[in-house]
């Protein structure tokens, strides 16, 4: 039940939606494996089932003006901003034939794997009680790295999360991130205080592939 991990570049949200449809169509039919879908998203701003229409900071008319699409999408979490720079995870898993359904336990097994993740990296990723998502370790205030929202449809997961790798976080001035205003976002490049190059997208692209190939072989 080895894990495939396919990285797609930079793809429109609508035909990523496309995509994790079919994959969960394939997967509850038997006719593929897990997948894991690595990719980059062109600017959008996405509400969860629990989005608040108050957590977005501007008119929608401003985001169509700086291109930002909207969409509303069945997944967990209330509002997050995907652009490049961002590494997105979409994941799709049968808890159930790997003997684990449950979905709370899922979203603990994302965040560790994006702790591995940041531990090659050389940054410190931590939990934070009753916030799902990945912050860094001993910050106050509280610094956030990824989101994480997830579907599941008989018990195939889909959705996962997202990675500030090079992104600026001032592009999240648009929203109220994950409606959670005590936090602020921050990216891998600005906590090792290094330059947002290609290169460490790449970097981070393959240390997320290994430590979930290594979770779930």
């Amino acid at each position: 039940m080895s894990l495939q991990i396919d990285w797609l570049g930079q793809v429109p949200y609508g035909r990523a939606l496309e995509l994790q449809k079919q994959a969960v169509e394939d997967r509850c039919a038997g006719r593929c494996g897990d997948r894991l879908f690595l990719l980059e998203h062109p600017p959008v701003v996405t509400f969860g089932r629990s989005g608040k229409p108050e957590n977005l900071r501007v008119p929608e008319s401003e985001l169509q003006a700086r291109g930002i699409e909207l969409h509303h999408v069945a997944r967990g979490g209330d509002v997050t901003f995907h652009a490049p720079g961002q590494l997105v995870g979409y994941a799709i898993v049968d808890l159930e034939a790997r003997g684990k359904p449950d979905v709370v336990a899922w979203l603990r097994q994302l965040e560790s794997c994006l702790f591995d993740a940041l531990a090659e990296l050389g940054v410190a990723g931590a939990a934070e009680p009753g916030k799902t998502g990945v912050y860094v370790a001993g910050a106050e205030p509280l610094r956030k790295l990824a989101s994480i929202g997830v579907g599941v449809r008989r018990w195939v997961t889909f959705h996962g999360f997202a990675l500030n790798v090079t992104l600026d976080p001032a592009s999240f001035d648009v929203i109220v991130p994950c409606g959670l205003e005590d936090v602020s976002m921050t990216s891998v490049a600005k906590e090792l205080g290094i330059a947002a190059t290609p290169t460490l997208l790449m970097r981070s692209r393959e240390a997320v592939a290994t430590a979930f190939a290594r979770a779930l072989p």
